[in-house]
């Protein structure tokens, strides 16, 4: 048998790859911190004393997270507006794609142009609301899928990844009497397993992510998702400083609650795409290079 030689790393090799670790720290240590800071003394971490290890450690937070209605309210409604939005989001993005990416659609150059437009130009958020409030739409949940029911970009993925398909494989299918349905159930969507887990990790981060559209054409607090909430208890130290009270024992008690409250609800709102994201990291690899030159 013959022996595979080792590599053997060269100076540039170890400067890469040290270069790489201390990036990786740098990013990775945020989101590590707040889960220290989640679980510790709010005193020791304010005074600066939590660093690499907790101290004090209690779960208080986790508790109060847990048991606060609000945020088991924005919770469900988060996990309702990802997972139909992403549903939807992936549906009509496939359609599109797929109608894109076939050779005797006509006038394909032209929806393509029109497709991409939005990627550079929008309404702007003054027209768009008006149009929202024509509609009725307003302080009803299905416009936060509504708006952002396609993306042009992702559109553009699916197109070109499907265009890179064998087109005979249509054309075969076609000589034996399958509708354009069927090729698309049947022939092209087994073939794109890794472009729909890639779209539907864009749509669902971008809903779970979701605040601004919620905070301005919703009202009604049972509507809001997780992160408006979340929002409100990081802005919770800000607005205690403002407060028309000498009860400096009061505000001390508030504020302790906020600081433990916001790292541990961080981590919570955190959790679903972090346990996700590993399974479809494979996937979104593939999917940044969809389209790309290949040699």
């Amino acid at each position: 048998m013959v022996e595979k030689k080792r590599k053997k790393y060269t100076a540039v090799d170890w400067y890469i790859t040290i270069l790489v670790a201390l990036i990786g720290l740098i990013i990775a240590y945020p989101l590590f911190f707040v889960v220290i800071a989640s679980i510790s003394d709010p005193n020791l971490v304010n005074s600066g004393q939590v660093w690499l290890f907790p101290k004090g450690i209690h779960f208080d937070g986790y508790k109060m997270v847990l048991m606060d209605k609000d945020v088991m309210l924005g919770y469900r409604n988060s996990i309702i507006y990802t997972v139909v939005g992403t549903f939807c989001n992936v549906f009509c993005t496939v359609m599109a794609g797929y109608a894109l990416s076939r050779k005797d659609l006509f006038g394909r150059k032209f929806f393509n142009w029109f497709i991409a437009i939005p990627m550079w130009f929008s309404g702007g958020l003054i027209p768009t609301y008006l149009t929202v409030d024509s509609l009725g739409l307003v302080n009803k949940p299905v416009v936060l899928i509504l708006l952002t029911l396609v993306s042009s970009y992702n559109i553009i993925i699916c197109r070109s990844f499907m265009s890179s398909l064998p087109y005979e494989l249509q054309e075969s299918a076609k000589i034996d009497g399958a509708s354009d349905f069927q090729i698309l159930r049947q022939i092209i969507l087994p073939l794109s397993g890794g472009t729909i887990a890639v779209l539907c990790l864009y749509y669902g981060v971008a809903h779970w992510n979701s605040y601004f559209n919620p905070m301005i054409y919703l009202n009604n607090r049972d509507f809001l998702p997780l992160q408006v909430f979340l929002r409100e208890y990081l802005l919770l130290d800000q607005r205690l400083d403002v407060m028309e009270t000498t009860d400096a024992e009061a505000i001390m008690a508030l504020q302790q609650m906020a600081q433990v409250m916001k790292y541990s609800l961080i981590v919570v709102a955190s959790v679903p795409f972090l346990v996700l994201y590993p399974m479809l990291q494979k996937y979104f690899a593939k999917g940044i290079m969809i389209g790309a030159v290949k040699g």
